[in-house]
């Protein structure tokens, strides 16, 4: 039965005109777009979703197996259980609108691109300025804590910092728009945090007395760190909604972006000061640049 009145080779000239890029195989034909990861298999006979899983590239978002003949329950189940959309010749028809829609496009390379736009956005006093100014005080630090007798010490707690870009998928699996902040990883505890840009200001110096730690991990082991909080803090979530019978089946993804999609900048090691409280009952950290508590982000002793 041809799909949707629609023969193999008209199918396969509609994918190309599309962006598709074809492979052949045994059991059909998978149809392959990169800019927006999706992937289709054109099914040549009865095989389970379960055979095709393998065939689909590991990056697709949105994977779709499409039939000849109505595939059954069972098929549909294995399909709905890998996040595979099935299409058979009735379905084929709809679903291949969606298909067959264009692309988002990539933006072109320009200064959205370029090194020039990763360079460090702070306000540097001078070129000596390695450290974060403080918002909070030791007057506040004592209202915050609400420690009775606290000991407050002022620590300046190394960190890497890096602009960087990243282009995260959409929620439709597309590829979204650059998006450009900062990557901090803490070279005491190898937290990383993301910071917005123009939150922070470097000085050279602070007028209160502090003590100043040394990082224990190396630039080398920087940047897998910095990688790893960027892909997770830009993961986004991808529904899929396939109607069986009378339900609807919606089926979520997580879609991290593509390692390619990353780019880092210079890495510049700064210092973040943050405030200890000691008393009784024990350790109290501030961030004195947020005023969030912390986490003991590491300890000269």
């Amino acid at each position: 039965m041809a799909r949707a009145g629609l023969s193999e080779p008209v199918l396969h000239r509609l994918l190309e005109a599309a962006g598709y890029r074809l492979s052949s195989y045994p059991a059909g034909t998978l149809a392959v777009r990169s800019t927006d990861r999706r992937a289709v298999f054109l099914a040549a006979s009865r095989i389970g979703p379960s055979e095709v899983d393998s065939l689909f590239p590991p990056p697709s978002v949105r994977r779709t197996l499409v039939y000849e003949e109505e595939p059954g329950p069972a098929a549909r189940a294995q399909a709905a259980e890998r996040g595979i959309e099935v299409l058979d010749p009735w379905t084929l028809g709809p679903g291949l609108g969606e298909i067959l829609l264009p692309a988002p496009a990539a933006a072109a390379p320009g200064a959205d691109e370029s090194a020039d736009a990763l360079d460090l956005p702070f306000p540097i006093a001078g070129s000596s300025a390695r450290t974060v100014r403080p918002r909070v005080g030791r007057a506040d630090v004592e209202e915050l804590g609400a420690v009775e007798g606290a000991r407050c010490t002022l620590r300046l707690v190394p960190h890497y910092v890096s602009a960087y870009r990243v282009r995260p998928a959409t929620a439709h699996g597309g590829r979204g728009p650059v998006v450009r902040q900062l990557v901090a990883v803490n070279g005491t505890s190898r937290r990383a945090e993301i910071w917005e840009d123009g939150e922070r200001e470097l000085v050279e110096e602070l007028p209160s007395p502090y003590q100043t730690l040394s990082p224990q991990l190396g630039e080398a082991d920087v940047a897998p760190i910095a990688l790893d909080a960027i892909r997770r803090h830009h993961t986004v979530r991808v529904d899929h909604t396939e109607q069986h019978g009378g339900a609807l089946v919606i089926e979520t993804r997580r879609v991290v972006p593509d390692p390619a999609d990353v780019r880092l900048g210079p890495f510049l090691l700064v210092y973040v000061p943050h405030w200890y409280i000691e008393g009784t009952g024990g350790r109290i950290v501030l961030d004195a640049v947020s005023g969030l508590r912390k986490g003991d982000p590491g300890d000269p002793d």
